[in-house]
């Protein structure tokens, strides 16, 4: 008899999320989006503003993303026209002088940032305790229009997160030499990591000293920031998103400073994909190790894991 794996099942965490790309969404647009398991109706007022509720309506049940209709700065339900505004209460009911306390759908906080929009989950309802950051490089003049990237991979959003405190899987995966040491900075309130790690670089206009910076804000956003060389920069922002507990979405912003888009940037965006796309049939046929066995350079791996554990309620 073959013994049972050694494994669990981890939840979905609490954060912020992207559920969609700002330009998918117009003034008056209703949106289906399945997130944190959950179906979910994504829809943008007539004063623009963006709202995310649960999909089924507390009435009978129908769809609000399926039919459902912006009317002002509410939307109207499809079967019998009762209408819910962004905090989720119903605010009219058709032939009806008074609505049900109960009348109400969970809200989800909401924010517009870096050409994404953001809801804010947590298992158990509790408001947003930190925030995400704006990121002044994404639509800057002196860089190129923001390049999107969707990659959807069957694995929870934690080993995708997992992968930037694991160098030794570089050699191997990536066909590439392990990268330089990182310095690892938690910041005080615990929800954001700064690792940074610095090498020389020959260029055809010298050798500067280079550094890379990566930042996690979270269990779903980071960024990955070159520098070092005087006017010339390279910038990766990532939202990864729990579809369910064992399906994630990725969102991908790069940018380049436009002096290097003909020479360098092309080769930088693509060669970015390409590296993911080496991890994906890893990630989707892995398991989740709980008391993994590790070893003396799975140091960063363990420190992340024991950092993760405040984005989970169970």
């Amino acid at each position: 008899m073959t013994a049972p794996q050694s494994h669990h099942a981890l939840p979905i965490p609490n954060g912020w999320f992207a559920v969609a790309w700002s330009r998918d969404l117009e003034a008056g647009q209703v949106v289906k989006v399945h997130a944190f398991a959950r179906e979910l109706v994504l829809f943008r007022t007539r004063a623009g503003k963006p709202v995310v509720l649960d999909a089924y309506c507390p009435h009978l049940g129908a769809h609000l993303a399926v039919g459902g209709r912006v009317v002002g700065e509410t939307l109207r339900c499809p079967f019998h026209a009762w209408r819910f505004d962004e905090t989720g209460g119903c605010v009219e009911i058709p032939h009806c002088a008074s609505v049900p306390p109960s009348a109400r759908l969970r809200s989800y906080e909401v924010v517009e940032r870096n050409e994404m929009i953001f809801a804010w989950y947590h298992a158990e309802q509790k408001p947003p305790d930190w925030e995400v950051p704006t990121i002044d490089v994404i639509g800057h003049p002196d860089w190129t229009p923001s390049r999107r990237v969707d990659i959807d991979v069957a694995v929870h959003m934690q080993e995708l997160a997992e992968n930037n405190f694991d160098p030794a899987h570089f050699e191997i995966v990536h066909g590439t030499p392990l990268p330089p040491p990182s310095d690892y900075e938690y910041s005080q309130n615990g929800r954001f990591v700064r690792a940074v790690s610095e090498m020389k670089r020959e260029t055809p206009i010298g050798t500067f000293d280079t550094r890379l910076v990566r930042e996690t804000f979270g269990l779903g956003l980071s960024t990955v920031v070159s520098e070092g060389i005087p006017g010339v920069g390279t910038m990766l922002f990532v939202s990864v998103s729990p579809i369910d507990a064992s399906h994630s979405r990725m969102r991908w912003l790069l940018t380049v400073t436009k002096n290097i888009a003909d020479t360098f940037g092309e080769e930088f965006m693509t060669g970015i994909v390409k590296g993911v796309m080496d991890d994906v049939p890893i990630w989707e046929n892995k398991i989740h190790r709980d008391k993994p066995v590790m070893c003396e350079t799975d140091k960063h791996i363990a420190e992340f894991r024991r950092w993760t554990r405040q984005f989970y309620s169970d």
